[in-house]
């Protein structure tokens, strides 16, 4: 009993050693920088934090490695357009199901429209998938997952990976 007691103990201490939260901070007084768990005094201005471990999902450090490589060298962006309902849902929804981090980006505006005919051609459609600088258009999956797996971007979703839903103007 006294093991399983011990045991559990241990787990729900490195459960929270894992979720910490590391504070950064320049000491007004010697001017040097502070990595600290405490938070830094009253007063101190520009303080950073950053949370470690569990409490960091979602962040890209927490990506597998092959999948920030494939961000780095080949990001993925998904041009939209507030006209494109069901066919962009599908292409965001291919995205999140391969756990691909992406950035969409909505074509609202004549400087928009301009910047989809440089990535895309003369006459874009969306929704346009662009990984790297290949382009792909209209929600073809096979197209879309050669690419991706090109890139090395991985089949499916990490546990614990969570959807994007942002966009971007």
């Amino acid at each position: 009993m006294k093991l399983l007691l011990s045991l559990l103990v241990g787990c729900l201490a490195w459960g929270a050693a894992q979720a910490q939260t590391t504070y950064r901070w320049i000491d007004p007084q010697t001017g040097q920088t502070v990595f600290s768990d405490k938070p830094p005094p009253a007063g101190v201005k520009q303080v950073s934090k950053k949370q470690l471990g569990a409490a960091a999902e979602g962040e890209e450090g927490s990506l597998p490695y092959a999948t920030r490589r494939a961000v780095e060298n080949f990001p993925v962006v998904l041009y939209t357009s507030s006209d494109c309902v069901e066919t962009c849902r599908l292409g965001r929804d291919l995205l999140n199901a391969r756990g691909v981090p992406f950035r969409e980006k909505m074509i609202a505006t004549p400087e928009d429209y301009e910047e989809l005919k440089r990535v895309a051609g003369s006459e874009p459609a969306v929704p346009i998938l662009m990984v790297g600088k290949q382009t792909t258009r209209g929600v073809d999956s096979a197209a879309w997952n050669n690419l991706l797996d090109l890139a090395g971007y991985p089949k499916t979703a990490p546990y614990g990976f969570k959807p994007r839903g942002a966009l971007e103007k």
